[in-house]
């Protein structure tokens, strides 16, 4: 599939690229060939993986999420596969427009246009309407997200995210006690251990005494290292000493185009027969548990029904 990097979507800067793969010590000569050419040898030998032909562009982001280690992107291509049988539920939506309208119109997610200094794609996380959540349009909103991560992993090229999520209008506490906790898990794992989503900050944009419960909850299922990074912003001042000004939307401070027409554009781009298709071919890409080697399947990999059922939240 095409690349939109330098588009009214996704913005590169110059040598971004280049510049990435010098973080993750791939920017010698053939390095990056090497890596990619080691993941598609070890992919012919995984019996149980349904999928062998992952382009190399998905490989090469694979290996940016995996900080230029070959055996963390073997593990984290292995996961998402795994997620995917065991986990299909979170993979059964594959055109924005025509299956999942109606629940950005209770809350989206934006990736904005623009890369921050040290090429981190900035997400703006808006819940508006929490009356109507229902389990049914709050997994709905996770399916979108898997979308939007597979497209992401296609056609972006960044170094991790910083995620902001804009609660000024959210009834935070109808909001928490309508998540499944189970499901909430399930979905941040798929995002971080499968697609390996690394996250730069976490900014939560509101004023509500009840932000700490989000905090509370969300931080149940993050590593110390992310939780750390998770923080209350109470004012756009404090949002822009997080994330420059040139980055947000207009209505936030900024000066990027208004998020109603980011999102317009994104809709657009995510239902096209093109990416649609594409969907279809890569929630197929699945594992044969039956095929797989016994002493491999472990509580390394997300999506035991068992540790499922097991959890609790105080």
């Amino acid at each position: 599939m095409k690349s939109l990097t330098n588009t009214r979507l996704l913005n590169l800067p110059p040598n971004a690229v280049e510049d990435i793969k010098k973080i993750h010590n791939l920017d010698k000569p053939g390095r990056m060939d090497e890596a990619i050419d080691l993941l598609e040898r070890w992919l012919k030998k995984q019996d149980h993986i349904i999928k062998k032909d992952f382009s190399r562009s998905y490989l090469e982001m694979t290996l940016i999420s995996a900080k230029g280690s070959v055996e963390k992107a073997k593990k984290l291509i292995d996961r998402l596969c795994t997620m995917k049988t065991l986990l299909p539920h979170f993979f059964t939506k594959t055109n924005v427009k025509a299956e999942l309208r109606d629940v950005l119109e209770l809350g989206f997610v934006v990736p904005l246009p623009k890369l921050t200094e040290d090429f981190y794609r900035v997400l703006l996380i808006k819940v508006t309407d929490t009356i109507q959540f229902t389990e049914s349009n709050i997994l709905g909103y996770f399916q979108y997200n898997m979308i939007l991560g597979e497209y992401l992993k296609t056609h972006d090229y960044v170094n991790g995210f910083v995620i902001v999520y804009d609660y000024q209008q959210t009834n935070i506490l109808d909001m928490v006690t309508k998540l499944n906790p189970i499901q909430f898990q399930q979905y941040v794992s798929i995002l971080i251990e499968g697609y390996g989503t690394r996250l730069k900050g976490i900014y939560l944009l509101t004023q509500s005494k009840a932000v700490d419960l989000i905090v509370t909850l969300v931080k149940q299922f993050l590593s110390q290292k992310i939780s750390e990074r998770m923080k209350v912003v109470k004012t756009l001042e404090e949002l822009h000493q997080k994330v420059d000004k040139d980055i947000l939307p207009v209505e936030y401070g900024g000066k990027e185009r208004p998020t109603s027409e980011i999102l317009a554009d994104w809709i657009e781009e995510l239902s096209t027969e093109e990416n649609v298709n594409y969907l279809k071919i890569m929630n197929k890409a699945c594992t044969n548990e039956k095929l797989r080697r016994s002493n491999e399947f472990n509580e390394e990999y997300m999506g035991m029904p068992g540790s499922f059922r097991n959890l609790t939240v105080d």
